[in-house]
């Protein structure tokens, strides 16, 4: 996790992520801050490894959302990203990528950010959502989700992608893929209406379905408020949803209940970082490398 110093609503990448709201407070960074501060502390009472750094930077508004520059895979496997706007280009550290190699087994980091150059953007686990047991990638049809950067990345990293295309309640495109659907390990969340093409849907669906995984249908409303921005997570005495309090608050008692009978549900109050249009999930970049001690 990343903990901004200088956190604001970046005014540049709001041209095409309609959950942003407008940036109508004076200082927004004393209480985003404080909101990753005590996410972090939440977490790590519940046993979970996090590893916050800081970022004092002025020009990265958007530095707390980290999973969308870098992720990580079993395998020893680190990749990084190509991100559609120069502002957040300017996340990318290399300060994580040594931590990473330091204290944990990393073969290979794959740079795909010079594809920036001609125009071909991938920007990571926001643009991607991986379901690490069946070995599929899920991503909607989004300026910042090139096919051609998409299909290399499944190649070297061995996935399927399903690409699709969704809307949200207003007829805009969905900018990124996490805000749509959760993949946990027994179950999944997703924004089933949203998704445009009728057959596509049923697929995704029955997918998870026919491996024995529920399928937790979220409406426009939920996905709206970030029910769909989750993470699982392993924590000390088991699996882990990370989510929200806004998020929480939104669903309803039997998807609450559906969602309990394999991991203990963690509301987070984050709500000025979703003022930038991302909530729990993408404050995360997970760790799936093995330790080296």
């Amino acid at each position: 996790m990343v903990r901004p110093h200088h956190f604001t609503v970046n005014t540049e990448t709001g041209a095409d992520n309609s959950f942003q709201t407008t940036n109508d407070a004076n200082d927004l960074s004393g209480l985003a801050y404080a909101e990753i501060t005590r996410a972090a502390a939440l977490l790590e009472e519940q046993g979970v490894t996090v590893h916050l750094f800081e970022s004092y930077g002025r020009d990265v508004p958007d530095s707390v959302f980290s999973n969308n520059w870098f992720s990580t895979h079993a395998g020893g496997l680190v990749a990084i990203y190509p991100l559609k706007f120069p502002s957040r280009r300017r996340e990318r550290r290399s300060d994580i990528i040594e931590m990473l190699k330091g204290q944990y087994r990393v073969q290979q980091v794959v740079d795909y950010s010079g594809l920036e150059a001609d125009g071909v953007f991938l920007e990571g686990t926001g643009s991607m959502v991986i379901d690490h047991i069946d070995r599929v990638v899920y991503a909607v049809n989004s300026d910042r989700t090139d096919p051609i950067a998409l299909a290399r990345f499944c190649t070297q990293f061995s996935f399927e992608p399903v690409v699709f295309s969704a809307k949200d309640s207003r007829g805009f495109d969905i900018y990124h893929t996490n805000v749509l659907m959760c993949v946990a390990t027994n179950f999944a969340m997703i924004g089933v209406d949203m998704i445009a093409e009728s057959g596509t849907r049923r697929e995704i669906v029955n997918r998870f379905e026919r491996a024995g995984r529920p399928v937790v249908g979220l409406t426009n409303a939920q996905i709206e408020k970030f029910a769909g921005n989750a993470i699982e997570l392993l924590g000390g005495d088991g699996r882990i949803l990370a989510l929200s309090n806004t998020a929480f608050s939104a669903l309803t008692a039997d998807q609450i209940n559906i969602i309990g009978e394999s991991v203990r549900l963690l509301p987070l109050e984050i709500p000025t970082i979703e003022r930038a249009g991302g909530s729990v999930r993408c404050t995360i970049a997970g760790v799936h490398l093995v330790r080296r001690y």
